[in-house]
């Protein structure tokens, strides 16, 4: 067993939301985690800030919340499209939940450049 000594420091890296621990998502991944956002009923919206300032503030929002929204290829375009717009920004997809007035899911779907 190693001496407490030679134990290293732990290294943190900060995480983007609720699956910044886990290896990026696939693009089928993705699709299926906007389906399950449909799915409960929640409203998607996107948000999106460049990395520089991403944990200073609030993130700016693109466009307004897809309320009654059913189509998952309607929310990955505009994933797409804000990414497009804004190639250096995190861009993240916020399902949020009307009963409980909170988010029930937030995560980053591209990553932006520092």
């Amino acid at each position: 067993m190693a001496a407490m000594h030679d134990v290293g420091d732990y290294q943190t890296e900060q995480t983007l939301e609720t699956f910044g621990f886990l290896p990026k998502l696939s693009p089928q991944e993705i699709y299926q985690q906007i389906a399950y956002i449909l799915a409960q009923g929640w409203a998607p919206a996107i948000e999106h800030e460049h990395p520089s300032s991403a944990f200073n503030h609030y993130w700016t929002m693109w466009k307004l919340p897809f309320f009654g929204e059913k189509d998952v290829n309607a929310v990955a375009g505009q994933l797409e499209a804000c990414h497009r717009a804004y190639p250096d920004h995190h861009v993240r997809l916020i399902g949020y939940d009307n009963y409980t007035q909170s988010q029930g899911a937030a995560f980053v779907v591209y990553e932006g450049r520092a």
